[in-house]
């Protein structure tokens, strides 16, 4: 147990210490977390014989939906509803034609039979935010046309319907019959989704019209709501990472105390979270098995980022009249990466036979696309002259804090003041200022418009700060 402890200290301190070091080299630090697994696994210096994919299955599937659930958290609604019905269709249909033309190349060009064919396409049919957003945060670029909030919202709602047909593919070939496939996919979306949206609204009612919640428990809600969206679903053949999607896209855009604090806290967990599953990764793969994988791995790795991608989003985006410099770059922008991993080592772990190591094949197909395309996105958004250097690419996020001087007031409200039976919209506070919440006693209360105030309230307001000249 020592050991483990010492062990995870080392990996939080290789990520700290490391961090603006691949940043300057252009290195994704989830490639170097997973490499550093290898370092440590049974084929590397250390020779830690690590071989349980059944932990590292429930570890890395509650890991993966506290990061699908903070995708969502994180998604600006204002700046996501321009592009959402794109990112929609990209995160379902272009998901399903992607497995589904990746499919056709490993049945007819590599002969894997036609249901292991799908389960491969199923697996490596998402693109990975983590990766994506890792790079273009770290390289600071925004990108023109919303194409950010296009890859925001794509890569981040894509991995449930992936989840999905990943399901469906191991459930065929298990032998089920057409029909009881087709009811599973529509069980899972539709009990998915609103067990999500259920979740969601109950705890913006609970945040909104009660003060059952305050600034030291907010956070242990939050988890339990994520642990309990992850699970419930399952009990009624939801998909609970679609669950965790919605719960986390409609209470990241309702108005909360605390909010940034939260999301803050959460940004720790989920970089964590990917760290630990990269690194996990690594540590359970096997170098000395990919040579009997490495052909396959890379031709599928070609076909799907030269071929299959590019199809998909050009024949998409031309619904929308996009241009091409756009589809190009959403194209290249389809990093593989954990949530493929991981779905291959649940298909691994289901139960059925294999005549390949899907695990390995995904896990090379992740290392090429995240080493390789990771490193092109900054040259190709470049050379397209597809970035925009006004903007800041943090602004397409709800944890985005625009740097202005501010100061804060705290006012107490005597017993016959004029505010006293005013509504927010009818009272000019002094200095500009805006109101940020009100103490009522014990309660806190979120200031709306129509908001009355009353005698002995505590309102905390927030007012730009006065700027004096400099004299010279």
């Amino acid at each position: 147990m020592l050991f483990v402890l010492i062990l995870c200290s080392v990996v939080i301190l290789s990520a700290i210490f490391t961090h603006k070091f691949l940043d300057a080299l252009g290195i994704p630090t989830l490639l170097f977390f997973m490499c550093l697994g290898m370092l440590f696994g049974s084929d590397g210096i250390f020779k830690i014989d690590f071989t349980n994919y059944t932990f590292t299955k429930e570890a890395a599937s509650i890991a993966l939906g506290f990061i699908i659930f903070y995708g969502g958290f994180c998604t600006k609604w204002q700046t996501a509803k321009p592009v959402i019905i794109k990112a929609g269709v990209l995160s379902t249909l272009g998901v399903f034609l992607t497995a589904v033309i990746t499919a056709v190349f490993c049945r007819y060009l590599l002969g894997f039979n036609l249901p292991e064919s799908f389960l491969i396409g199923s697996v490596i049919s998402s693109t990975d935010a983590a990766a994506v957003f890792s790079i273009l945060k770290a390289k600071k670029l925004n990108l023109k046309d919303n194409t950010a909030p296009l890859l925001e919202v794509e890569s981040g709602s894509n991995d449930p319907m992936s989840y999905v047909l990943v399901v469906l593919a191991i459930t065929l070939i298990k032998g089920a019959s057409v029909n009881f496939v087709f009811l599973l996919f529509i069980k899972q979306m539709v009990f998915g989704i609103l067990a999500g949206i259920l979740l969601a609204k109950t705890a913006a009612f609970i945040y909104e019209k009660t003060s059952l919640i305050n600034e030291e428990t907010s956070s242990l809600f939050i988890i339990a709501l994520v642990l309990f969206a992850y699970s419930l679903p399952v009990f009624i053949d939801g998909n609970q990472f679609l669950a965790l999607y919605f719960l986390g896209i409609i209470l990241g855009n309702v108005k909360m105390y605390n909010k940034i604090p939260i999301m803050n806290f959460f940004d720790g967990i989920t970089k964590l979270a990917q760290l630990g599953i990269f690194f996990t990764l690594g540590l359970l793969a096997t170098p000395s098995n990919i040579p009997s994988i490495l052909i396959s791995g890379i031709l599928i790795f070609l076909f799907l980022t030269l071929i299959a991608r590019p199809i998909v989003i050009f024949a998409l985006l031309a619904l929308f009249k996009s241009g091409i410099k756009q589809c190009i770059l959403v194209s290249v922008a389809g990093l593989r990466g954990v949530a493929s991993i991981v779905f291959a080592i649940i298909a691994a772990n289901s139960g059925i036979n294999l005549h390949y190591d899907l695990f390995h094949l995904v896990f090379l197909i992740c290392v090429l696309s995240v080493a390789l395309q990771g490193a092109l996105l900054p040259i190709v958004s470049k050379k397209l002259n597809m970035i925009d250097e006004l903007s800041d690419i943090k602004e397409i996020f709800n944890d985005y804090e625009e740097e202005c001087a501010v100061k804060i007031m705290r006012i107490t409200v005597p017993p016959k003041h004029d505010w006293v039976g005013k509504s927010i919209r009818d009272i000019v506070f002094p200095q500009k200022a805006l109101a940020i919440f009100i103490m009522r006693g014990k309660k806190r209360v979120i200031p709306q418009n129509h908001t009355i105030i009353r005698a002995g309230d505590k309102i905390t307001l927030s007012a730009p700060a006065i700027e004096y000249p400099e004299y010279q």
